[in-house]
């Protein structure tokens, strides 16, 4: 079992180990928190759910769209995230709506009429996450609607990571959800932020990975939920580029889950990264012991989610999602620009 830790990484702490989620409520500051979660999560956590003041259930749907829904109806300066990406994605949104709301009474051109200016209260999302997104350690999220695209985005100030609920999904969804933190991975040494701290984060996290996966019998899930933690701090600090940019696609225009969509598309955008970065490539196979694409295949397979049509994906929709895709600013981010034409390919490949 891998080893409990605390993480102080700037403004954030990570409790990361088996067992942390008994203690969590504590370490997101006490009960009378505003919750965002599922029925699912929060049958998973009873004792974090109890503990909140005020609960809001996060549905399906698209993250801006639940965010903006919210907005009005959220309150409090400590958002917890239980649940998935979405979830998590939706309590950074929030978070970052009302940070930029200005402080009822005053603005920063009006101060009160007496004593110091006082500043507005500091809203912080934090997230006790059920799957292996690794959105808790990201500042990614789309904003919420209705908000100016420009706000600066949010991200979790408190991470309680218990493997047993970031790593309990059943076997073939928690094979995907790893193919995404695999994808994290992959990418963070391909983009033009890549750094060598991120880039040996992201070694390890995919060596782990891979090494969760293939013991015989259940996955190691402790080392999974350390992997996509690591994954995510690491895609986090370099940004996202081509791979990410054509699996949100699929998920926002094609309508397919966000782990079997990376995980489909994953083998294939290795190759469009190889040739743009074959030395950083090769430093990763180096560090996983085996071909990245042909590691993400084999693990697709096992997924169920080795091709597009697999997954319900409508051949007819993949012109449109190469059209949005195409229009994405963050494919600079992993020069040469992917145009339209090879993200067609791409997505033709993958189908």
């Amino acid at each position: 079992m891998t080893a409990p830790f605390t993480w102080i990484d700037g403004e954030r702490t990570i409790r990361f180990g088996r067992g942390m989620a008994a203690g969590a409520v504590d370490v997101l500051g006490g009960p009378g928190y505003t919750l965002l979660t599922t029925a699912r999560a929060a049958g998973a956590a009873p004792a974090v759910a109890e503990a909140a003041g005020a609960v809001h259930e996060v549905g399906p749907g698209y993250v801006d769209e639940l965010a903006g829904d919210l907005l009005g109806s959220v309150s409090g300066d400590r958002l917890v995230a239980l649940g998935g990406g979405r979830v998590v994605d939706v309590a950074k949104a929030v978070a970052a709506a009302l940070n930029s709301a200005p402080a009822a009474g005053a603005t920063a051109a009006t101060p009160p009429a007496s004593g110091p200016a006082v500043a507005a209260p500091v809203v912080r999302a934090m997230a006790v996450p059920t799957t292996l997104s690794g959105a808790e350690m990201t500042r990614s999220h789309r904003p919420a609607r209705g908000v100016d695209p420009s706000t600066p985005p949010a991200r979790c100030a408190v991470v309680v990571n218990d493997p047993a609920l970031s790593a309990s999904q059943p076997e073939a969804q928690l094979a995907a959800s790893a193919l995404n933190a695999l994808g994290h991975a992959v990418e963070a040494p391909c983009t033009l932020r890549a750094n060598p701290v991120a880039t040996l984060v992201a070694h390890d996290a995919a060596a782990r990975l891979i090494r969760a996966l293939a013991r015989p019998g259940d996955p190691d899930r402790d080392e999974l939920a350390l992997g996509a933690l690591l994954a995510g701090y690491a895609i986090d600090s370099t940004g996202f580029g081509l791979h990410h940019v054509l699996s949100q696609t699929l998920v926002r225009v094609a309508g397919l889950g966000h782990g079997p969509a990376n995980a489909a598309m994953l083998p294939h955008t290795i190759a469009a990264l190889a040739w743009r970065f074959p030395d950083q490539h090769a430093a990763l196979a180096a560090a996983m012991g085996e071909d990245p694409a042909d590691t993400a295949a084999r693990l697709s397979e096992h997924a169920g989610a080795a091709r597009l049509a697999e997954l319900g994906a409508d051949h007819d929709v993949l012109a449109e999602c190469a059209d949005a895709a195409a229009a994405r600013p963050q494919l600079d981010h992993t020069p040469p620009r992917a145009g339209r034409a090879e993200i067609m390919a791409l997505y033709e490949s993958a189908y």
